[in-house]
């Protein structure tokens, strides 16, 4: 597939302002690579992603750096047990001089919105974000208002074991395009953390950093039509059809990847072949999308819970098993 020039050379810019995004957030946090290219990708696919990792790895801060990177509105909650839903989507407010209500914005009416530690919550404000996410408006008193574009929820979780948590329902956890786990640092990325800090580097201040505004809606709007044109093949179709279908026949998943999987799935690929410099998909692409795509969309057997079994460890089977279009 070959692009005029002019097409050409905007996807071109607006790939080099996404890579110099990666560099931006890499200024405020070492060692997570991955994670970085999982926010990049779901800016591209119009998805929100959810981040889960133990505290103090810097979940919250990669978030900050990405907000700081782009020239959008952002915004963050911090999720608590006594939140309301009123206290994200916005209320209705009496106004006194006029005798009559008037709606009053919540934050989800921005362009980033941080949900931080969203499993802090119950179950009745994380739904709150259910319309936000999906239909990308909110509807208060019977009227629909439209969110911002773009919008991107960036949620950070805490692991479920740990106390004060409320588990996300599938419906919440479905609505989200990527699930990314942050590890533990390296040895070496560790010490790369502390000497930063011991420099006088200051989470709470990106800018004396050096994080920048290097991409903004014109970039990503550029970047997100390039990503529309990359083609997918029939097998290539067929082999994301495949893996996704194996998810429901799996003795350890009672519950498998939904046709709304498979096509997130197909997104993130395309996704991440533009990123790499391909107008084309290959099975290594859906291969590197398919754990952070699939692995929430999936439901363990109790059995297999018990034995130690985990959604990773049973997707990175199936990729094994199904064979590959050549």
């Amino acid at each position: 597939m070959t692009y005029p020039a002019t097409e050409s050379a905007a996807a071109d810019s607006a790939r080099a302002s996404l890579e110099a995004l990666r560099t931006e957030i890499g200024k405020a946090v070492v060692g997570q690579d991955s994670a970085v290219t999982g926010l990049v990708v779901a800016l591209l696919c119009r998805g929100h992603v959810l981040l889960e990792g133990v505290p103090g790895v810097a979940k919250t801060l990669l978030v900050r750096a990405l907000a700081a990177s782009l020239e959008l509105d952002t915004k963050r909650v911090q999720f608590t047990p006594d939140l309301m839903p009123s206290d994200v989507t916005g209320s209705l407010v009496y106004d006194a001089r006029t005798a009559e209500f008037s709606f009053q914005n919540g934050p989800v009416f921005t362009n980033l919105l941080l949900a931080d530690e969203i499993n802090r919550t119950p179950p009745k404000t994380q739904s709150s974000l259910l319309e936000a996410m999906e239909e990308r408006q909110v509807t208060v008193d019977g009227t629909p208002r439209p969110l911002p574009e773009p919008f991107l929820v960036a949620a950070t979780m805490n692991p479920l074991e740990y106390e004060g948590t409320y588990p996300l329902p599938e419906a919440q956890l479905d609505r989200f395009l990527l699930k990314l786990t942050v590890p533990l640092p390296s040895r070496e990325d560790e010490i790369a953390v502390l000497t930063r800090h011991s420099a006088g580097f200051d989470p709470r201040d990106l800018h004396a950093a050096g994080v920048r505004a290097v991409a903004g809606p014109d970039q990503l709007e550029a970047a997100r039509e390039a990503v529309a044109k990359v083609s997918v093949s029939p097998e290539i179709a067929g082999y994301v059809v495949d893996v996704c279908r194996a998810t429901r026949e799996s003795p350890s998943l009672t519950l498998g990847v939904s046709p709304r999987g498979a096509t997130a799935l197909l997104a993130t690929a395309r996704a991440w072949a533009w990123l790499t410099g391909r107008d084309y998909v290959t099975p290594d692409d859906v291969k590197a999308l398919a754990l952070p795509t699939l692995r929430h969309r999936v439901q363990l057997r109790p059995e297999a819970e018990m034995e130690g079994v985990k959604a990773d460890a049973v997707i990175t089977a199936i990729l094994s098993h199904v064979p590959v279009p050549r």
